[in-house]
Protein backbone atom coordinates (compact mmCIF):
# COMPACT_ATOMS: atom_id res chain seq x y z
CA UNK A 1 0.00 0.00 0.00
CA UNK A 2 1.43 3.18 -0.84
CA UNK A 3 1.59 5.87 1.81
CA UNK A 4 1.50 9.93 1.22
CA UNK A 5 4.76 11.04 0.20
CA UNK A 6 5.89 7.43 -1.21
CA UNK A 7 6.29 6.35 -4.87
CA UNK A 8 6.23 2.87 -6.59
CA UNK A 9 9.25 1.88 -8.38
CA UNK A 10 9.04 -0.45 -11.32
CA UNK A 11 11.98 -2.22 -12.77
CA UNK A 12 13.41 -4.02 -16.01
CA UNK A 13 16.65 -5.31 -17.30
CA UNK A 14 17.81 -7.22 -20.44
CA UNK A 15 20.45 -8.57 -21.91
CA UNK A 16 20.80 -9.70 -25.29
CA UNK A 17 23.99 -11.03 -27.89
CA UNK A 18 24.66 -8.50 -30.60
CA UNK A 19 25.78 -11.43 -32.92
CA UNK A 20 21.25 -12.40 -32.39
CA UNK A 21 20.59 -9.23 -33.62
CA UNK A 22 22.52 -9.01 -36.69
CA UNK A 23 21.73 -12.51 -37.59
CA UNK A 24 18.07 -11.14 -37.48
CA UNK A 25 18.74 -8.13 -39.78
CA UNK A 26 21.05 -9.92 -42.11
CA UNK A 27 18.27 -12.71 -42.49
CA UNK A 28 14.95 -10.75 -42.70
CA UNK A 29 17.00 -6.97 -43.31
CA UNK A 30 14.43 -4.04 -43.54
CA UNK A 31 10.95 -6.17 -42.02
CA UNK A 32 13.39 -6.90 -38.94
CA UNK A 33 13.73 -3.00 -38.82
CA UNK A 34 10.09 -2.27 -39.70
CA UNK A 35 8.50 -4.63 -37.12
CA UNK A 36 10.97 -3.66 -34.25
CA UNK A 37 12.10 -0.14 -34.80
CA UNK A 38 10.94 3.54 -35.16
CA UNK A 39 11.74 5.41 -38.18
CA UNK A 40 13.83 7.43 -36.11
CA UNK A 41 15.18 4.58 -34.40
CA UNK A 42 16.20 3.10 -37.53
CA UNK A 43 17.40 6.51 -38.65
CA UNK A 44 20.07 6.69 -35.53
CA UNK A 45 21.07 3.43 -35.48
CA UNK A 46 21.70 3.09 -39.35
CA UNK A 47 22.30 -0.65 -39.01
CA UNK A 48 24.83 -1.22 -37.07
CA UNK A 49 24.23 -4.08 -34.48
CA UNK A 50 25.08 -2.38 -31.21
CA UNK A 51 22.62 0.03 -31.66
CA UNK A 52 20.47 -2.29 -32.46
CA UNK A 53 20.32 -4.54 -29.82
CA UNK A 54 20.93 -1.94 -27.11
CA UNK A 55 17.96 -1.03 -28.48
CA UNK A 56 15.90 -4.39 -28.43
CA UNK A 57 17.06 -4.48 -25.09
CA UNK A 58 15.85 -1.64 -23.95
CA UNK A 59 12.46 -2.52 -25.62
CA UNK A 60 12.32 -5.86 -23.14
CA UNK A 61 13.71 -4.45 -20.30
CA UNK A 62 10.58 -1.77 -20.67
CA UNK A 63 8.14 -4.56 -21.41
CA UNK A 64 9.33 -6.26 -18.33
CA UNK A 65 8.86 -3.23 -16.00
CA UNK A 66 5.24 -2.50 -17.58
CA UNK A 67 4.32 -6.31 -16.58
CA UNK A 68 3.31 -7.04 -20.50
CA UNK A 69 5.92 -8.91 -21.97
CA UNK A 70 6.18 -9.01 -26.04
CA UNK A 71 2.76 -10.20 -26.57
CA UNK A 72 1.20 -6.88 -23.92
CA UNK A 73 2.66 -3.93 -26.68
CA UNK A 74 3.97 -4.06 -30.04
CA UNK A 75 7.86 -2.98 -30.34
CA UNK A 76 7.23 -0.14 -31.86
CA UNK A 77 5.00 1.32 -29.14
CA UNK A 78 8.19 1.77 -26.94
CA UNK A 79 10.49 4.24 -28.25
CA UNK A 80 14.27 5.30 -27.13
CA UNK A 81 15.05 8.66 -28.01
CA UNK A 82 18.72 10.55 -27.74
CA UNK A 83 19.52 14.12 -28.19
CA UNK A 84 23.01 14.30 -29.19
CA UNK A 85 24.93 15.04 -25.75
CA UNK A 86 21.95 13.54 -23.77
CA UNK A 87 20.85 10.33 -21.81
CA UNK A 88 18.85 8.19 -23.80
CA UNK A 89 15.61 8.91 -22.96
CA UNK A 90 11.73 6.18 -23.06
CA UNK A 91 9.17 7.35 -25.27
CA UNK A 92 5.95 5.14 -24.83
CA UNK A 93 2.86 5.10 -27.66
CA UNK A 94 -0.54 3.96 -27.77
CA UNK A 95 -0.58 1.39 -25.43
CA UNK A 96 2.42 1.01 -24.53
CA UNK A 97 1.34 4.24 -22.24
CA UNK A 98 -1.94 3.39 -21.50
CA UNK A 99 -0.56 0.74 -19.58
CA UNK A 100 1.90 3.22 -18.05
CA UNK A 101 -0.52 5.35 -17.02
CA UNK A 102 -2.45 2.68 -15.45
CA UNK A 103 -0.01 1.80 -13.55
CA UNK A 104 0.69 5.17 -12.29
CA UNK A 105 4.04 5.76 -14.09
CA UNK A 106 5.01 9.42 -14.90
CA UNK A 107 9.50 8.56 -15.77
CA UNK A 108 11.25 6.14 -16.57
CA UNK A 109 14.70 6.57 -16.75
CA UNK A 110 17.09 4.33 -18.90
CA UNK A 111 20.60 2.76 -18.88
CA UNK A 112 21.57 0.72 -22.11
CA UNK A 113 25.85 -0.70 -22.53
CA UNK A 114 26.96 -3.21 -24.66
CA UNK A 115 30.41 -4.79 -25.00
CA UNK A 116 31.34 -6.75 -28.23
CA UNK A 117 29.12 -9.22 -27.57
CA UNK A 118 26.13 -8.56 -25.45
CA UNK A 119 24.09 -5.15 -25.00
CA UNK A 120 22.23 -4.45 -21.84
CA UNK A 121 19.74 -1.96 -20.66
CA UNK A 122 18.33 -1.22 -17.49
CA UNK A 123 15.28 0.85 -16.86
CA UNK A 124 13.09 2.23 -13.91
CA UNK A 125 9.89 3.23 -13.76
CA UNK A 126 8.63 6.16 -11.30
CA UNK A 127 4.65 6.61 -9.88
CA UNK A 128 3.32 10.41 -9.11
CA UNK A 129 3.13 11.67 -6.10
CA UNK A 130 0.13 9.65 -4.36
CA UNK A 131 -3.03 11.65 -3.77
Amino acid sequence: MRGRGISMVFVGIDIIEIDRIEAAYACYGERFLNRIYTPAERVYCRGRGPQLASRFAAKEAVMKLLGTGVRGVAWREIEIVRQRGRAPEVVLHNRAAAVAAKLGIVRIAISLAHSRQYAVASCVGETGEPA
